[in-house]
């Protein structure tokens, strides 16, 4: 009988063969399912139904190799993923393989030799099971399940078992679609793969909470002894009516000396001088890895003093504070209950950091993670039957408090550049006691004061979730005070107390006493969103003849809502003459079509009965760059108008305004330009920005063929084009022409979690060794990344099984490849038709042969010993292919 064959597309160059007659039963077969809208082979979950089922079910002969059909189906497990596995399909049965089926679900498993057994345990080490061809039973826990001789089939790649019994013994219930050769699974067991992807999860999770992810590559800082990097400069020139033109110059350099950031800000102006006060300067040497001493700082320091200092003051400046943003704080504990043997997952900020089962009584625990600022803590919990709760609170850390066991000081000392040249120094300690209380204190130094030395004490208190309190003592000079509260239903109170010493004079201030209070709540809703916020003052201070107080008020709504946002401001004084001053003033955003933005305002005070200032304003782009501003502002009160017109526009490497403003008195121009030069004299590169770029750093990616797989860029070794990069911050600048690619605007003293894309180059012979790198930005520097790109070999070829006369391919067969000293390099595996292949092999000789363990507890042996291969240096890669293995029985050839 003639056979006609039928070629299925199985993958791009494979193909399988079926025969005529397989065809035919297997359109019958189709036919016969799609009358009864398809067929499912399912297993109930109830065990004694399964075996009841099971045992009414008539007995098959069992299967030999011309009875049942190897192919390829898809396995779907819910919430895991799919994978697609061999299957044997037998009288309308689908047979899975044991071991890739409870490898894909991360089930301990152990094959025998002869591949007659599996055995190992499922999930809790004490369940144990064996799964025995030559005993037809699956002993799990203890107990016995008898199986029919046509439950499992041995195949030359491994044990198969009736996709029912999964079901009927471990409650992994398989559910086949013939149509679409594919199995879902249908389980109530957390299985091990969905566990670890939980775990896995939330591990990430924790890392990006706490601002921490794992690279491959860790780059830190590089120190040298002077180099020049950064330019910017701005010209900003202002002209009015019968007042003289005023025009300020300002040049700033960055470079780094001896080790340390050495930053000079020059300011020159057309109507005065030039004035050393005038200018800003200072030497810095930061070392983040070093607890006891991080930064030290000479020349204009920023002290943050608690007397009033107008000028500038040079000196010198010790911390062991880092320059990096502090995320993570520590834990706090939650503790409820819930129903008994619910599920219940905690969110922090949307994201799932930890999960954990209540107890029979319903309690739970957890330990939350906390970052500073305010954290949204979820809980979602799960019923057995679908049941889903949810439960929100709010978690907010103030930046003034410090990790448990922390200590942290600064010591500053200095010139004040006034006209009495005082002399200033301050020294702060803090401490986190706890993750509740942190404490600190020290003393503060002026001489042009009566009280040169002042003394200060504060501390920081969290009592309990949502309740801060923070004190303040400076002796002779300030008393401070602050509660803050955060209700369950998201209103903020705070009150504030601020208490000065009637004979100070260190800091500058007409008042004695205030008392505020500040009331706050944000709304959101589906298709609005928006913040309320009352803030209440009463003060107190005193003249030569009298003591007086007045209060103020201010209510803010700002609120945005189908698009348009708005903003509502009332303030009010009120004293012992009555209300001086109170007013409402009121604005809103409209977007009008072609890229327009209208900005209406109005001002109405109520002491005057009558709105005093009304404002329109249109802003519209242009050109993607630019930004045209119209206003015009009626004064009702002084009847006098306000008529302006300004242009923005960015270029590539400068940013420019221009803008003229009219009233009855006067006119009003301004001009302004500003930019910035990059510079690195490794790679000779000299480049403009519209950014300032003083104090900040660079970044310089150069991708290159690394055609001898050392890793390092050597002469001969040609630019990468297309490679595609993510990082978390700066702005990506790309030049085609030599393939680097340049990242600026990076904070220094930061590190940059960079990844490449390793599906970014046209050729799949281009490959990444490393794709992930955390990098420390060095300032007023480019930091110089070369790539090496892996121009990757690939080997390929078919392991056959021989049958008789004719050849079939043989899959899940392990192929070896070793380099020329006989050093394994790599292996990898068949496919259902035997087909392998193997991409990452650098240029040289290798030997590629089929897998000698395997073929022995196979009682195989292969045609060829081993086949010899090279793989020539090239750009563009080497592929060898039409490798041919044959594989037969030991007994056949006996």
């Amino acid at each position: 009988m003639t056979t006609t064959i039928l070629y299925c597309l199985v993958r791009p160059g494979q193909y399988c063969l079926i025969t005529c007659q397989k065809i035919i039963c297997l359109l019958l077969s189709i036919l016969f399912l799609y009358t009864f809208n398809g067929f499912a082979q399912s297993t109930p979950i109830d065990s004694k139904l399964t075996d009841i089922t099971y045992q009414k079910t008539a007995a098959r002969p069992e299967p030999i190799s011309s009875d049942y059909d190897e192919i390829l189906i898809i396995l779907n497990v819910p919430r895991i993923g799919s994978i697609e596995i061999p299957a044997v399909i037998y009288q309308e049965i689908v047979y899975l393989p044991v071991k890739e089926f409870f490898d894909f679900l991360k089930i301990r498993n152990t094959s025998a030799s002869d591949l007659s057994s599996v055995e190992g345990f499922f999930i809790n080490p004490n369940a144990t099971y064996s799964i025995d061809k030559s005993q037809n039973q699956i002993v799990y826990e203890g107990k016995k399940y008898e199986l029919q001789s046509s439950d499992i089939i041995i195949t030359s790649s491994g044990l198969y078992l009736n996709a029912f019994q999964f079901g009927r013994v471990f409650g992994l219930n398989c559910q086949f679609n013939f149509r679409s050769l594919s199995v879902n699974l249908v389980t109530g067991i957390e299985l091990p793969a969905l566990r670890e992807m939980k775990l896995e999860a939330m591990h990430r999770n924790l890392n990006v909470l706490k601002g921490e992810k794992k690279a491959d590559t860790i780059i830190n800082r590089r120190f040298s002894f002077f180099h020049m990097g950064t330019f910017d400069w701005s010209v900003l020139s202002a002209r009015e009516t019968n007042v003289q033109n005023n025009t300020r110059v300002t040049l700033g350099i960055g470079a780094n000396f001896a080790g340390g950031e050495t930053n000079l800000f020059l300011n020159y102006y057309n109507n005065r001088s030039f004035k050393l006060s005038d200018q800003f300067y200072y030497w810095r040497y930061v070392n983040n890895a070093h607890k006891a001493l991080r930064q030290v700082t000479l020349g204009k320091i920023l002290s943050n003093p608690s007397s009033t200092i107008f000028s500038g003051i040079n000196g010198i400046q010790i911390t062991n504070t880092p320059t990096t943003f502090r995320r993570s704080f520590g834990s706090y504990q939650i503790s409820d209950k819930t129903e008994p043997g619910w599920l219940v997952e905690l969110y922090v900020n949307n994201v799932l950091v930890n999960y954990t089962r209540a107890d029979a009584s319903g309690f739970f625990t957890f330990d939350v993670p906390m970052v500073y600022g305010n954290s949204v803590v979820r809980l979602r919990f799960f019923g057995p039957w679908g049941e889903e709760r949810n439960k929100e609170q709010n978690l907010a850390i103030p930046f003034n408090f410090l990790p448990k066991n922390q200590f942290e000081y600064t010591l500053n000392a200095g010139i004040i550049e006034d006209n009495q040249k005082g002399r200033f120094s301050r020294a702060q300690f803090n401490y986190g006691v706890n993750n509740y209380i942190t404490v600190g204190g020290g003393v503060e130094y002026l001489s042009s004061v009566s009280k040169k030395a002042m003394p200060f004490l504060n501390a920081s208190l969290r009592l309990v979730a949502n309740l801060f309190v923070t004190g303040e003592y400076i002796q002779g000079v300030r008393s401070k005070g602050i509660i803050s509260y955060r209700l369950p239903s998201d209103i903020r109170i705070e009150l504030n107390y601020l208490r000065y010493d009637r004979d100070q004079k260190a800091i500058k201030i007409n008042f004695l006493e205030e008392k505020k209070i500040v009331i706050s709540r944000p709304f959101r809703g589906p298709k609005y969103s928006a913040f309320a916020r009352l803030t209440v003052d009463r003060f107190s201070y005193s003249t030569i003849s009298k003591y007086s107080k007045y209060s103020s008020a201010e209510l803010l709504v700002s609120a945005v809502a189908y698009g348009i946002s708005s903003n509502l401001l009332s303030y009010a004084i009120l004293n012992e003459a009555g209300i001086p001053l109170a007013f409402t003033n009121l604005s809103i955003t409209f977007r009008l079509p072609h890229g327009i933005n209208f900005l209406p305002q109005a001002q109405y005070e109520y002491t005057l009965k009558k709105f005093t200032r009304a404002k329109a304003e249109m802003e519209k782009s242009l050109f993607k760059r630019g930004f045209l501003n119209l206003s015009y502002e009626w004064d009702f009160k002084n009847k006098n108008y306000v008529a302006g017109v300004g242009l923005r526009y960015n270029l590539s490497f400068m940013q420019t305004a221009v803008s003229v403003r009219r009233s009855k008195q006067n006119t009003e121009s301004t001009v302004m330009a500003r930019g910035s030069i990059l510079y690195n004299s490794k790679t000779n590169y000299i480049g403009l920005n519209n950014q300032n770029n003083v104090g900040k750093g660079g970044l310089i990616i150069a991708p290159y063929f690394d055609l001898n797989f050392n890793g390092k860029r050597e002469p001969g070794e040609p630019a990468a084009p297309g490679l595609k990069l993510r990082i978390n911050g700066g702005h990506i600048q790309r030049n085609d022409r030599d393939t680097i690619i340049r990242v600026t605007g990076l904070d220094a003293y930061t590190s940059y979690f960079l990844e490449l894309d390793k599906n970014s180059f046209e050729n799949i012979a281009w490959q990444l060794r490393k794709s992930t790198f955390s990098i420390t930005i060095d300032p007023n520097h480019f930091t110089i990344l070369e790539v090496p790109v892996m121009v990757a070999g690939e080997v390929s070829g078919t392991v056959y099984l021989q049958k008789d006369i004719s050849r079939s391919g043989l899959g899940r067969i392990v192929v070896n490849i070793y380099n020329s000293d006989s050093v394994f390099v790599s292996r990898t595996i068949t496919e259902s038709d035997g087909y392998f292949s193997y991409l990452g092999l650098s240029p040289g000789k290798y030997i590629v042969l089929v897998d000698p363990d395997q073929l022995k507890k196979l009682n195989m042996q292969s045609s060829s010993v081993f086949l010899p291969i090279t793989i020539n240096n090239s750009k563009d890669g080497d592929a060898v292919g039409g490798l041919v293995f044959v594989l037969s029985n030991n007994t056949e050839k006996k």
